[in-house]
């Protein structure tokens, strides 16, 4: 019973770490979306995480991927957040992106906390099929 409360107790403060954590974490990937609208990469680069900076080494390098790999979130016409969610150590931001024309993709934005604040660590595009609007 001790260990039941316990884990309860920890799984509570977890809970409610999270509404706390969303609010910035989803103010990072709308200050990186509306960089990206502006075709400002320097700025867009500057919410990647050191790793993918690293991995991408310049701004120029990171539109390439983005323009191309990405034209949802480059030129997104609608932005909608759904849940947050930790596995392991790590949160993940779910994002709906109607494009502009009308398709709708899901995608799971991995955040990193830095020191310097929320950076963006990754972002996996799912099949929006498994997903209703």
């Amino acid at each position: 019973m001790r260990n039941m409360i316990f884990g309860l107790i920890i799984w509570l403060g977890c809970a409610t770490t999270l509404p706390a954590q969303e609010a910035d974490i989803q103010a990072t990937i709308d200050s990186q979306i509306e960089a990206f609208l502006a075709d400002d990469f320097e700025t867009a680069f500057g919410f990647a995480s050191p790793t993918l900076q690293r991995l991408f080494g310049t701004p120029e390098n990171f539109r390439n991927m983005v323009t191309q790999g990405y034209p949802m979130v480059w030129r997104p016409g609608n932005v909608r957040y759904l849940e947050l969610r930790e596995q392991g150590a790590t949160l993940w931001q779910r994002v709906m992106i109607t494009d502009r024309e009308g398709r709708v993709h899901v995608l799971d934005y991995r955040m990193l906390e830095t020191e310097n604040g929320w950076r963006i660590n990754g972002v996996q595009i799912l099949d929006s099929s498994d997903f209703s609007a």
